[in-house]
């Protein structure tokens, strides 16, 4: 009988085959005709591996690094590859920590000591893997069976994971010729798919880098990102002193009511972390407080508690966001798509806010305007106000660190933050929880719960603030001063609840069913905390879930 896939990103061009067919061996007739290396497949909305086969007509998405989930099998392909490599070469005893990505890659420790000599024979170790297309295998173990294999691996946390999951009855582990490991998503068919990567000795371990989806086309360029570094490395200090290091860790706190003590002492953390920023601004004597951050960092709720602070210091502040300076509807600028661009610093009428910005700092009256989308437009004369000699300026947006944004004001005169959620947790060793995945959770509750808007919505423009993200955000993080990390250790317990819900609404027919099924897939590991007493009505989580005090 003939069947017909049609491939969605090729004009709905259209495939015919007979019976039973792998992903893979439709994506050998189109592949010349896509732009960049295929590494999945959306068939009918659902994310599938290219091993998988389909037997009746359907419609097929092939997918490049620009898709996030593709980006993440590649990722993981690529660390079993090196693990398989360094155990070749120093034996199985050696265990690899997945830390978090940094420079433009993957940061990751062992417990061998690499030098230089031993990362050239890792590479080229991996080369030949990678030249001899060796397949990788996907197999299903019970509960019990994934336990035994993480107990001979000796990855306590891996099993005390599994033993924990009480939703699922097998676990899928992928074996590369004699290595076996556990992966919580998909992989690529064979090595021979993985052919970009490079390997940096930093710090006590190594930087394991890759394409990025600004760019599928060759090996993001090594980065030193010391701030981020020192982010990362606290978050881990957090997580040690919690003694939360595994997701098993949480939801054993979970498990025996041990979560007060925990919450507790993460919002006592922030509170000292702020504090202390607000003590360096005090000895810097700046007067200009620049706050900057990707979407859902919670900006808002660290802005304010910062001004909180800084008046504990005897500094008076004013509060300003970049958001109630986009330009006036007759102004608005577009992408390259043809739509309204908010994202963009051309979308900040800059001349009227550096002007203001002066005026202020000259003593001047200054007409602060607040923007109404409703409108939409600047809406005056609300909020007339001048500061004093001593008075500091807390600026919040996500082009604050922009210098086109206050080009006007000399440098010692700013102090620049950027905030993020670094994730303290992982799964396991070499199964890591993004820091990106962390925030769309984030928004896709609030967006809910605030803004009246679906799931769908939220993740169908995540891409695109994510693109936004790469060309707006990121690239200035490195003039910050100090970087705040705006992570709840407990958040995704909390998060599930209210997410869970929303994502299993989405249905088969809907273009983002696969993400949301792989949300899904992430948060079954956690155990859920329903009880939220004991969440501080400040704390940054309450920015997303409701009950602050500070974020109405």
């Amino acid at each position: 009988m003939k069947l017909n896939a049609t491939i969605t990103n090729l004009k709905n061009k259209v495939v015919s085959f007979e019976d039973a067919i792998r992903l893979e061996d439709i994506l050998k007739q189109v592949k010349d005709e896509l732009p960049y290396p295929v590494y999945l497949a959306k068939l009918d909305n659902a994310y599938r591996a290219l091993t998988h086969i389909t037997e009746h007509d359907c419609s097929i998405e092939f997918l490049d690094l620009r898709n996030q989930e593709a980006w993440l099998v590649y990722q993981n392909s690529l660390i079993l590859i090196f693990i398989k490599a360094v155990h070749d070469l120093f034996g199985k005893k050696v265990l690899i920590t997945v830390n978090n990505s940094l420079n433009k890659g993957l940061y990751i420790t062992s417990t061998h000591k690499f030098s230089q000599e031993d990362i050239d024979k890792v590479k080229a170790r991996m080369n030949e893997i990678i030249e001899a297309d060796l397949p990788i295998r996907k197999e299903h173990l019970t509960k019990e069976g994934a336990r035994v294999l993480a107990r001979k691996q000796k990855l306590s946390e891996a099993s005390k994971l599994v033993e924990s999951i009480t939703n699922i009855d097998d676990i899928e582990i992928y074996s590369l010729d004699d290595e076996v490991q556990i992966f919580y998503n998909l992989l690529v068919p064979s090595t021979g798919y993985i052919t970009m990567f490079d390997i940096d000795l930093f710090k006590n371990g190594v930087i394991l880098r890759y394409p990025h989806p600004a760019d599928p086309s060759e090996t993001a360029p090594y980065e030193q990102q010391d701030l981020l570094y020192n982010a990362f490395s606290e978050a881990t200090k957090w997580g040690q002193l919690m003694n939360v290091n595994f997701v098993c860790d949480l939801n054993e706190r979970i498990l025996y009511d041990d979560v007060a003590e925990m919450v507790l002492m993460q919002e006592a953390l922030h509170e000292k972390r702020i504090s202390d920023i607000a003590d360096m601004i005090k000895e810097r004597k700046t007067r200009v407080v620049l706050i900057c951050g990707p979407s859902s960092s919670g900006k808002t709720t660290f802005a304010k508690r910062l001004c909180v602070q800084l008046h504990v210091n005897g500094f008076k502040t004013l509060y300003m966001g970049t958001d109630d300076y986009y330009k006036e509807f007759h102004e608005r600028v577009y992408d390259e798509n043809g739509e309204v661009d908010l994202e963009s610093i051309r979308a900040i009428d800059t001349d009227l806010f550096m002007k203001q910005i002066k005026d202020l700092l000259d003593g001047k009256e200054v007409d602060i305007p607040h923007y109404d989308f409703s409108i939409p437009g600047k809406v005056f004369g609300d909020r007339i106000t001048k500061i004093g000699k001593d008075e500091l300026i807390v600026i919040e947006g996500i082009h604050a660190m922009n210098d086109e944004l206050t080009s006007n004001i000399p440098d010692e005169e700013k102090f620049k933050i950027y905030i993020s959620p670094f994730t303290p947790i992982s799964i396991d060793h070499h199964n890591r929880i993004s820091t990106t995945d962390a925030r769309m959770l984030r928004r896709l509750v609030r967006d809910y719960k605030f803004r009246n808007s679906p799931a769908q919505r939220t993740i169908g423009m995540w891409p695109k603030v994510r693109s936004s993200e790469d060309a707006n955000i990121f690239p200035y993080n490195s003039k910050a001063d100090v970087f705040f990390n705006s992570n709840c250790i407990y958040e995704f317990a909390v998060l599930k609840k209210y997410a869970e819900p929303l994502l299993k609404r989405i249905k088969r027919e809907e273009p983002e069913y696969g993400e949301a099924q792989r949300m899904l897939s992430f948060l079954k590991y956690f155990d859920p905390i329903y009880d939220e007493y004991i969440i501080p009505n400040n704390s940054i989580l309450r920015e997303f879930i409701g009950g602050s005090v500070i974020v109405k």
